[in-house]
Order: C-alpha cells, then sequence, then structure tokens
C-alpha cells in the first residue's frame, strides 16, 4: 500500500548522538538513495492487530483495577493511532485526549488533534505549557533547540502523568518501533508510558493502521513533526526516510539477518553500519537505570519477576 515516507510526530527527538537538526534532504542523501523503499514485507493484517492490540490494552489496564487511558494527542499518526486503539478497547468515553500545545506550536496540530477527537468521540483537555517552559528558559537563555525540545517533552509527559491520578488512568504510549529502536525520542519524556500499544509496529506498519482505523487524511497524509519549532522535520532529524529504515530494521531486527546478508540483499553498507550502531547506542533508553551492586539480590539484575508479578 502506498503510505507517506515521512517520519513520526511524538514530542521528543533525542538521540545518543545528540545534535542539532539536520537540514540535508534526507531522501537525497547517498545511502537513502540506494535503499530499497519497498515496504511490502511490511504489510500487516490490520483488522487482526487492531484486535490484538486492543485486547492488550483492555487486558493491561483492566487488571490493574482502572478502566481509563490518557493519550497525549499531537494531531500525529501515532498518537490518533493510539487514541483510537484505547477508544476500541474500553470505549471512547473512557478515553482523554491531552492537547498540549507551546506558543510556536503549528495550529494544524491541534486542529488535527481535534479533529480526530471529534471522529472518536473522545474528551478533550487542552493545557498549554508556553508558560512553565518560558519561566523555566528565561533563566538559560543559551538553551539551544533540542534542550527546549526534550523539556517539553518531559513537561508534556508530567502532564499526562499528573492527569492520569487525576482521572484514575493510565498512560499510553505513542513511540513505535521504529523510533524505539532508534532512540528517537526523549527518555522520560516522549518514551514513558504505563502501556504503549504501538511499540511493536514500524512506522510504516502504524500508517497502515491508521488507514484501517479511518483516521482523518489530514493526519494520514501530513509530514510528521514533533512541531517544537516552525519548520521542523523530522526526517530531516533522523537523516533518512522511514520507508527506508523500516526495511532495514524489520530484516535486522526481526529476521536477524546479518551485515554481509543485508548488504547481498541491497542494502547499503554505510547505512546498514550507521544503524546498527544507533540502535546499540540507544540501548540505554529501553532499559531501567543502571543500579549499582551491592547485594545478593539486586533488582532489575538477580531480582526479576513480570510486571505485573502479584496483580
Amino acid at each position: 500500500m502506498n503510505v507517506p515516507r515521512d517520519p513520526t510526530e511524538a514530542g521528543v527527538r533525542n538521540a545518543a548522538s545528540d545534535g542539532e537538526s539536520v537540514d540535508e534532504d534526507p531522501a537525497a542523501s547517498p545511502a537513502t538513495r540506494r535503499e530499497p523503499l519497498d515496504t511490502s514485507e511490511l504489510e500487516i493484517n490490520a483488522p487482526l492487530v487492531e484486535d490484538i492490540l486492543a485486547g492488550c490494552i483492555r487486558s493491561e489496564v483492566t487488571r490493574v483495577g482502572v478502566d481509563k487511558v490518557v493519550v497525549g494527542l499531537s494531531g500525529g499518526v501515532d498518537s490518533s493511532v493510539t487514541a483510537a486503539l484505547g477508544a476500541r478497547a474500553l470505549g471512547p468515553d473512557t478515553v482523554l485526549g491531552v492537547i498540549m500545545p507551546y506558543r510556536s506550536s503549528s495550529p494544524q496540530s491541534r486542529d488535527d488533534a481535534e479533529a480526530v477527537a471529534k471522529e472518536l468521540g473522545i474528551s478533550v483537555r487542552v493545557i498549554d505549557i508556553t508558560p512553565q517552559i518560558d519561566a523555566y528558559f528565561e533563566r538559560l537563555p543559551d538553551a539551544g533547540k533540542q534542550r527546549r525540545g526534550n523539556k517539553m517533552a518531559r513537561e508534556r509527559m508530567t502532564i499526562l502523568y499528573d492527569q492520569s491520578a487525576a482521572e484514575g488512568a493510565l498512560v499510553l504510549g505513542t513511540s513505535n518501533k521504529t523510533e524505539l529502536l532508534l532512540g528517537y525520542g526523549t527518555l522520560f519524556g516522549d518514551m514513558a508510558s504505563a502501556v504503549n500499544p504501538i511499540g511493536d509496529l514500524y512506522k510504516t506498519q502504524v500508517w497502515q493502521l491508521a488507514v484501517h482505523l479511518k483516521l482523518p487524511q489530514s493526519v494520514i497524509r501530513k509530514p510528521p513533526s514533533a512541531d517544537l519549532w516552525e519548520g521542523q522535520s523530522d526526517e530531516q532529524e533522523l537523516g533518512f526516510a522511514y520507508a527506508a529504515v523500516d526495511r532495514l530494521l524489520f530484516h535486522m531486527v526481526d529476521r536477524r539477518v546479518g551485515l554481509e546478508e543485508l548488504v547481498d540483499m541491497g542494502h547499503d553498507r554505510a547505512f546498514a553500519e550507521a544503524v546498527m550502531r544507533r540502535i546499540r547506542l540507544n540501548q540505554y533508553k529501553r532499559r531501567p537505570p543502571v543500579i549499582a551492586k551491592v547485594g545478593t539480590r539486586t533488582i532489575d539484575r538477580d531480582f526479576r519477576y513480570p510486571r505485573d508479578w502479584g496483580v
């Protein structure tokens, strides 16, 4: 199916390489020009995936004694799909979408978020983060775009957790598998959640599910952006196209294909090596914080039990 090749929305962009946004056109870079862009191998059975993910939300939320969820609605496809799955799992009246604009946010982002909420029949709450963000950086005028963006992401997540406490709800995550593998998110920001229903879907698969769920075309077709400053492009920050990296990640991670075989399959060697390095460098974002070992049973090392142990 034809879907956009642009990257995701979700409020936070901080990789282990931590630099400012890349200005070059990622689709024009030598590596991505040589990468096969056929993502047919990543096609999903959308109705089945919808059922599985809705069932996961229903099970994980209700087993801890609550029946509501909170989602940060950015107007992008990831948060929109997450909200739709929440409504499908628990009913629209149990989902709260929280829109958290900053003063430089595009009005279109809010319009799209509100359109999704109206389409799904879920409640919406708008909380402007401008006052607290500006108050903080008023004392730190030299802070660059990345620090400001990460601060916004973490501010939004603290709001979501506060709203979840007020509502007696769990926070649903909006980071997809591509972002999680590449570390394209902010630790304790948009990467945080109680339950993440789309974390095992690559970006191109999220788009497929969005089409199946009949989300507004304005959300599905627009170039995704964290909307942290004017003209920001997630794909430019990543430095490559989603269609290219999703196919590579699928072979590298799901199929466990080695480097030489990846090259034989048509993947660019330098691109594959760079992506592999990025996955390794960002492993810390996918794990709990390191605990210095002193005793005989250290949490997450020797003392390890399932998340729902005792529930």
